[in-house]
């Protein structure tokens, strides 16, 4: 297992940037197939220490190869290496993600896409009573970490609710999320790993508050 990642990730990544095509990808494999490995294994010592506090259904590691069917950009290969480790459904809620790239590394957790129905259910909980949610995002720890939390909104109310409720600046959001920027310096740090974990871990509470939202009806019975 490697608790580093290694330089010549961002090399070969910086490499492949400029060199954006099939042809060059195909005589260069050899050397991402064996810097893929090397991060793949910080990625799963990452997923050992994370699951001392955390009950993860698996690390799933994203594949180099973009989807261009639907893209303007028709460049063949991602500039960077990714995983999301993702909590055991449907008792537990949100996943973490690792990206790193050249000058853009970052991680991030909390909820991208709500499914419709979970999206008007966390809604529903932000108009009955922000006070917790309020709390938990004040913490002190996770604001030192996290900062606040992101996020696409509406630019107004959401159909069904008051754009005059006190609670509207949580309602109209669309994503509940947080992330956390790293330089090329700090990731091949022999600290990284252990920064990024305590990061994950510090972002626990609101996790625990969303899952328990999302896990139960308005009337707080379970739903599971």
């Amino acid at each position: 297992m490697s608790n580093t990642v290694p330089q010549k990730a961002f090399t070969f990544l910086n490499k492949l940037a400029k060199n954006n095509d099939r042809d060059w990808f195909n005589e260069n494999k050899p050397e991402y197939k064996a810097i893929e490995s090397e991060v793949k294994e910080f990625f799963n010592e990452l997923l050992l220490k994370m699951q001392s506090y955390d009950k993860l259904e698996k690390l799933k590691m994203f594949r180099i190869y973009r989807d261009v069917r639907f893209s303007k950009n028709k460049e063949p290969y991602k500039i960077h290496i990714s995983g999301n480790y993702i909590r055991i459904k449907p008792d537990l809620r949100g996943s973490y993600y690792l990206h790193i790239q050249p000058g853009a590394s970052f991680i991030a957790t909390g909820f991208w896409a709500p499914e419709k129905d979970d999206l008007l259910r966390i809604r529903k909980e932000f108009e009955m009573d922000s006070s917790e949610i309020r709390e938990i995002l004040a913490g002190k720890k996770l604001k030192s970490i996290w900062g606040e939390i992101e996020g696409e909104e509406l630019k107004t109310a959401p159909k069904g609710f008051n754009k005059e409720h006190e609670n509207i600046d949580l309602i109209r959001k669309k994503q509940f999320v947080f992330t956390k920027n790293f330089t090329d310096e700090e990731v091949i740090s022999p600290d990284f790993i252990n920064e990024v974990n305590e990061a994950f871990k510090a972002i626990r509470p609101y996790f625990d508050y969303m899952t328990d939202v999302l896990t139960t009806d308005e009337n707080g019975l379970s739903l599971i």
